[in-house]
């Protein structure tokens, strides 16, 4: 261990309610965010989770907040000295739930597995965060500028860059369901540590130390940030768990039909008119249902005769719309 003289002594010791709750609120959020992508995922929405900017912006918003008080709950955990030995235990945990996770989507989504996710993130960032809680508060603020606009300047493409996943520098990384790489993210660690200075030595976490989480909710949020990494590894397998559960049981609304008309809509479009094409999938799909195909189909996408079929019924809709 180093002592420093720079760091003042807190007149508190153990967590602090507010900061707690700032994660519990983060990991709710992300909660909201999985939970919306599972929906969408089994069909029982419509609404673009994985496209969308108004869903991606608030996907980075979680990111940001996660990393964010990351750096903040560096400051506090070496206050008084930098303890590497508890960062290296700390970062340990993280990169073993990291690489489970890479683990478990790798059998269940194939290429779109984790290769750098959050986790990832969190591990490797707030090791190499561990200097700036010493260095120059404009340096440490300069580099997180530095880490945000690095991106946007370099941009790598070479035959197997993949394995440069992880600095986010690749021109064209692989799809991937939860991709957090260093750069830009690193920003959001480095903007925590000067965000957690600042605030060590104006005195503000002495006042935050004063208050205590109060209510059921707020009482709930502050368990589970003192558990975050916990919460973060069982909420989406609970998640996507009961939205399975209810699809497999039929209680969610059934989408396919609507999903068809769009797809059929974006293809039809392409050369006619997107009245008529609405039109024509939509009477294709009635025609469907109408002759009992449609469940067929929906069973035994793949058959060459029911195929067939399909191809008449939007031929024969597609002559009475024109």
């Amino acid at each position: 261990m180093t002592k420093t003289a720079s760091a003042p002594a807190l007149p508190y010791s153990g967590r602090i309610d507010a900061l707690d709750v700032a994660r519990g609120l983060a990991l709710a959020t992300m909660a909201v965010y999985h939970f919306s992508w599972d929906l969408k995922w089994f069909g029982a929405v419509d609404w673009p989770v994985d496209s969308g900017l108004g869903w991606r912006i608030f996907a980075m918003a979680i990111a940001a907040s996660f990393l964010f008080l990351v750096g903040v709950g560096q400051v506090l955990a070496h206050r008084s000295a930098l303890r590497l030995d508890r960062a290296l235990l700390r970062a340990g945990k993280i990169a073993l739930a990291a690489a489970a996770i890479s683990l478990a989507t790798y059998f269940a989504l194939a290429e779109q597995y984790v290769r750098f996710g959050i986790l990832h993130a969190i591990a490797a960032g707030s090791l190499l965060a561990l200097p700036a809680l010493r260095a120059p508060l404009w340096l440490v603020g300069g580099l997180a500028l530095a880490a945000l606009a690095l991106p946007s300047v370099v941009s790598l493409s070479f035959p197997g860059d993949a394995w440069l996943v992880w600095t986010g520098l690749i021109a064209d990384p692989p799809l991937s369901v939860d991709y957090v790489p260093l750069l830009p993210w690193m920003a959001a660690i480095l903007a925590g540590i000067v965000a957690g200075r600042l605030a060590l030595a104006s005195g503000l976490f002495a006042h935050l130390a004063a208050w205590t989480a109060q209510g059921p909710a707020t009482r709930l949020a502050a368990l589970a940030g003192r558990h975050s990494l916990l919460v973060y590894l069982v909420h989406q397998p609970i998640l996507f768990g009961l939205v399975w559960t209810a699809a497999t049981l039929g209680l969610t609304p059934d989408r396919t039909a609507e999903t068809f008309v769009e797809q059929c809509v974006q293809s039809c479009t392409i050369t006619g008119e997107e009245a008529a094409c609405r039109a024509t999938c939509s009477c294709t799909v009635e025609a469907l249902r109408a002759d009992g195909t449609w469940q067929a189909l929906l069973a035994r996408p793949e058959d060459p005769g029911l195929n067939d079929l399909l191809a008449e019924r939007y031929r024969m809709c597609r002559l009475q719309a024109n």
